[in-house]
């Protein structure tokens, strides 16, 4: 059997708004929780309590996730910055009579 390989290049990861992504989706998290609180009885009498932990677990884990997120951003920008002013420079030094 032959080993398959991909005939094109795979394409750039797209970027998009990934800090409000990750902002909307922990609000969605917490605000399920503070739903679910007042019925905690309810699911407790139906061994459904893992849905209203699940919904806290995933509003703690967003939290960490926009810290990420936020620090991963600031790097970019900062990286882009950092190239953006080499080249700059290097078109200085090369530029005769300057």
């Amino acid at each position: 059997m032959a080993k398959w390989t991909p005939k094109h290049e795979a394409p750039e990861p797209l970027e998009g708004p990934v800090v409000a992504t990750i902002i909307g989706g922990t609000i969605l998290w917490f605000a399920l929780f503070l739903v679910q609180v007042p019925f905690y009885g309810w699911f407790d009498d139906r061994d459904l309590t893992w849905w209203v932990w699940t919904c806290l677990a995933g509003a703690g884990l967003g939290l960490i996730g926009i810290w990420y997120v936020r620090k991963r951003d600031a790097a970019i920008k900062r990286h882009e910055a950092a190239r953006a002013a080499a080249a700059t420079e290097g078109a200085q030094e090369t530029t005769p009579g300057a």
